[in-house]
């Protein structure tokens, strides 16, 4: 039965709102009626269009974490033996959002009707991305639809570990930075002329450093907007830039060749690569098929193209370990424990090691980056601040000099 979201009144006036699920709305109102409810509107979940295949969800619902959680839940109920539709229900019984429960109602719907569950996830895009998607196909079709849940859910808890950990190391050293650029900006456009220019009226010379201090204070006060209105303007042409799909993948190729971001970006990208492929070969997805939907997850555009010319290679007859051997932005490892997968043929069990691998390594080279960065960003202030107040002593120093 579809899915209705109504809004109500009671016998005391009071308003009611919720869902319920009948024939059509008409059904939908007389339930309410039943229920010594007045029905004000009774709108359904979904929104059909044309081929009424398309979704009502265009936007998020659950976030990354939650998809995970979620996905986690639907997994123990599946697996102990609860059938899809009641597991679906305690689901939306349990949701703490109406939007939860708008959703997972809209699914037990399509799933009442006929659909599999894979269709169903279809209807939201927004939410369930083609590799979650390939995967609850897979596992529909295996009979095995609990275990593939469960190693989605292990999947999605992985790669958002991985996420968080990486940006958790960059956050202090980001912080820092922007802090030591306030102060900084401070001092120089407010404290340093306060201060220093009750020297400037002496004849004789300042200090180069208080000179140079002043300079560079008159410059950032008379044209600091226009310093500024440049990079902004130049982040927003650069981030139009991107929407070109050449430009995109030149710049991705060359973040990829800088010192420090680029081992971790690539490394990054390679442990979602491999751990994506591992988990949608190991749930039965053909290797094509699973090549195409693991290069999509890839937000490197030139590791992407990279990716989609292994699986062209793999399509004409190539192994997989050759074609990733020969995609120099893909690290070595990855087509290694690829070739000792298909030698073994355990290939999904080696994806998954080598992404292990990745992973770890992503997270020991972003918390090495913090640990040098925290000091070195410190010691950097330290000396940026140790030189405007030494631009404003020096002058107060040479005074007294001359006094004596």
């Amino acid at each position: 039965m579809p899915a209705y979201r109504f809004d109500a009144l009671d016998a005391a006036g009071k308003s009611a709102t919720g869902l319920l699920e009948a024939d059509n709305a008409k059904a939908a109102r007389a339930l309410l009626r039943s229920r010594e409810l007045v029905p004000l509107a009774v709108t359904p979940v979904t929104a059909a269009t044309t081929d009424g295949s398309a979704p009502r969800f265009t936007r998020r619902v659950f976030s990354t974490t939650g998809r995970a959680v979620w996905t986690r839940q639907l997994a123990g109920l599946v697996g102990s033996g609860l059938p899809l539709e009641r597991a679906l229900t305690a689901l939306a019984d349990e949701s703490e959002s109406d939007r939860h429960r708008e959703l997972v109602a809209h699914l037990k719907s399509e799933v009442n009707a006929g659909s599999s569950f894979a269709r169903a996830l279809a209807t939201a895009p927004k939410e369930f991305d083609d590799v979650y998607r390939a995967v609850v196909a897979a596992g529909e079709q295996s009979g095995a639809l609990g275990p593939v849940l469960e190693r989605l859910a292990d999947d999605l808890e992985q790669q958002q570990a991985l996420r968080s950990k990486v940006l958790g190391a960059m956050l202090y050293p980001t912080i820092v930075s922007i802090v030591a650029f306030i102060i900084v900006i401070v001092l120089v456009t407010w404290v340093v002329p306060q201060i220093a220019n009750a020297f400037t009226s002496s004849k004789r010379a300042l200090p180069f450093l208080t000179v140079a201090m002043l300079a560079i204070s008159a410059f950032v006060r008379q044209w600091g907007w226009a310093v500024a209105l440049l990079a902004a303007g130049g982040s927003a042409l650069f981030v139009f830039a991107r929407r070109a799909e050449a430009f995109r993948e030149r710049s991705d190729a060359a973040l990829l060749r800088l010192p420090l971001i680029g081992r971790l970006a690539r490394g990054y990208n390679a442990a979602r690569f491999g751990g994506t492929l591992a988990m949608l070969a190991g749930a039965g997805v053909p290797i094509l098929k699973a090549l195409q939907a693991a290069a999509e997850t890839l937000g490197n555009r030139a590791m992407r193209n990279d990716a989609l010319d292994a699986l062209a290679q793999v399509r004409e007859g190539a192994p997989l370990a050759s074609a990733l051997a020969g995609k120099k932005r893909f690290p070595g490892l990855l087509a290694m424990f690829a070739r000792l997968g298909e030698q073994t043929g355990q290939l999904p069990l080696m994806l998954q090691r080598a992404s292990t691998q990745l992973s770890a390594e992503v997270q020991r080279r972003a918390m090495g980056a913090a640990t040098i960065l925290e000091p070195l960003l410190i010691v950097g202030m330290g000396i940026v601040v140790v030189l405007i107040m030494l631009a404003v002593l020096l002058p107060i120093i040479q005074l007294n000099t001359w006094v004596r």
